[in-house]
C-alpha cells in the first residue's frame, strides 16, 4: 500500500518530507491539497493537459510581447525607428507599435530650444588672452542625422563652437572684444558654427549665440580695469570739450559775421565818401576855372571857419595894427563862485588897459588908442 493512500504508513513512520504519522500533522494536509489542486489545474500527469498548459503559456507570452510593443510619440517629438539596429523610418506624433526585441526606437524633441554654455580662454589678434563665456541656443533639425551621423552630437556641438570662437577671436583685437565688439563677434560665430555642423551632418540648427562675458585674465584684470576707466574719462572729457565747442563756435562765428558786416559797411562808406569828394572836387574845379579868385577866397574862408571854430580864443586883428592881440575868453569865467552871475567884460575896455611898452616911444604907446578908436 502506498504511503499516501488511506491507512498507509510510510516506511519508518515518516513521509518523504521527514514528517511522521503519514503527513497527518499540522500543515501537511494543506500542502497535499495544494499539490493536488495544482496537478488538477494543469492536467496532472495527463499529456494532453501538459500540451494545453504549454499553449496557454505561449499565448500569454505573445500577449505580453505584443503589449510591450506599443509606444507613444508626443506632439513635439519624433521617433527614429530601427530594425536589428538598421534605420527603418521616422514616426511622428501619435500611438505606434513595433515588435519588441526586433525593432527599437529613439525619441527626439525637435521643437524644444536647447542651450549649451561654453567657457574658454582665447588668444586675440594682438596676442592677448581673454576669457570668453558664451551660450548657444539650438534645435534638432534632422532627427535621423542627429541620431546616426555622429556618436555624441552635444560634444560635436561644443567642439565646433570652440573652433568657431577661436577663429573669430583670433581675428579680432582685445579692445574690440572687451568693449563694443561683442555683438559683432556673436554675429560672426553663428554662421561659422552652422557651417561646421552642416559639414559634420550633425542635424543641429543653431538659433542664436550670445556672448555672456569677455574678460581679461584674472592676473591682469586690475590693470585692464584702469585702462577702461581711463577710456571712460577720455570719453567724458571729450564730450565736455564738444559741449564747450558747441557753445563757443557759434558765438565766434556770429562775431566774425558781425565784424565782416561792419567792415563791409565801413568799406562802402569810405568808397561813397571818396566818390562824393571826387564829385565835389570836380564841381569846384570847374568853378575854379571859371572864377579862380572867388573860389580861392571862399575855400580860404571855409577852411579858417572850420579851424578857428574849434579854438577857445578870440583873435582881434585891427586894420593897420602891428601887434596881434587876443582876448583870453576861456579865462574870463574862471575864479567865479559857483552859482554867481558871470562877469561881463568889455573887450574894448580891456584893450584900453593894455600897458605900454617900457622902452617904446610915445608914438608906439599911442598906437593902441588909435586902434581902439578905429575899432569903434
Amino acid at each position: 500500500m502506498a504511503w499516501n493512500q488511506p491507512g498507509g504508513q510510510p516506511p519508518g513512520g515518516k513521509d518523504p518530507w521527514g514528517r511522521g504519522n503519514g503527513g497527518q500533522n499540522r500543515g501537511g494536509a494543506g500542502a497535499n491539497e495544494w499539490l493536488e489542486k495544482l496537478q488538477g489545474m494543469f492536467g496532472g500527469g495527463n499529456p494532453q493537459g501538459e500540451k494545453q498548459v504549454a499553449k496557454y503559456v505561449v499565448i500569454g507570452a505573445v500577449v505580453l510581447w505584443s503589449l510591450f510593443g506599443f509606444y507613444r510619440v508626443e506632439q513635439a517629438e519624433q521617433a527614429v525607428t530601427f530594425r536589428f539596429g538598421q534605420f527603418t523610418g521616422i514616426k511622428t506624433a501619435g500611438l505606434h507599435w513595433h515588435p519588441p526585441l526586433i525593432d527599437s526606437y529613439r525619441k527626439v524633441n525637435v521643437e524644444r530650444t536647447q542651450q549649451m554654455p561654453l567657457d574658454s580662454t582665447m588668444i586675440t589678434k594682438d596676442e592677448n588672452l581673454v576669457d570668453v563665456s558664451l551660450q548657444i541656443q539650438y534645435r534638432i533639425a534632422d532627427p535621423k542625422l542627429y541620431t546616426l551621423a555622429v556618436v555624441n552630437p552635444e560634444s560635436t556641438l561644443a567642439h565646433a563652437a570652440e573652433s568657431a570662437l577661436r577663429h573669430v577671436v583670433g581675428s579680432s583685437r582685445m579692445t574690440m572684444i572687451l568693449n563694443e565688439g561683442r555683438a559683432a563677434i556673436a554675429q560672426d560665430i553663428q554662421p561659422r558654427l552652422q557651417a561646421y555642423l552642416d559639414t559634420y551632418k550633425a542635424g543641429i540648427s543653431v538659433r542664436n549665440v550670445n556672448i555672456l562675458e569677455a574678460l581679461p585674465p584674472k592676473d591682469v584684470k586690475a590693470a585692464f580695469d584702469d585702462v577702461i576707466r581711463a577710456k571712460e574719462d577720455m570719453e567724458r572729457l571729450k564730450n565736455q570739450a564738444e559741449t564747450y565747442a558747441n557753445g563757443i563756435v557759434p558765438e565766434a562765428r556770429g562775431m566774425a559775421a558781425r565784424l565782416t558786416a561792419d567792415a563791409n559797411a565801413f568799406k562802402q562808406e569810405v568808397v561813397d565818401r571818396a566818390l562824393g569828394d571826387a564829385s565835389r572836387f570836380d564841381a569846384i574845379m570847374s568853378e575854379y576855372r571859371a572864377n579862380p579868385r572867388i573860389v580861392r577866397t571862399r575855400m580860404y574862408l571855409e577852411t579858417m571857419e572850420s579851424v578857428l571854430g574849434k579854438a577857445n580864443k578870440i583873435l582881434v586883428e585891427p586894420n593897420g595894427a602891428a601887434p596881434l592881440l587876443y582876448l583870453p575868453m576861456d579865462k574870463l569865467g574862471q575864479g567865479q563862485a559857483a552859482g554867481a552871475a558871470p562877469t561881463v567884460v568889455d573887450p574894448l575896455a580891456a584893450l584900453n588897459k593894455v600897458p605900454a611898452a617900457s622902452t617904446g616911444s610915445s608914438r608906439e604907446s599911442a598906437r593902441p588908442a588909435r586902434n581902439t578908436q578905429e575899432v569903434r
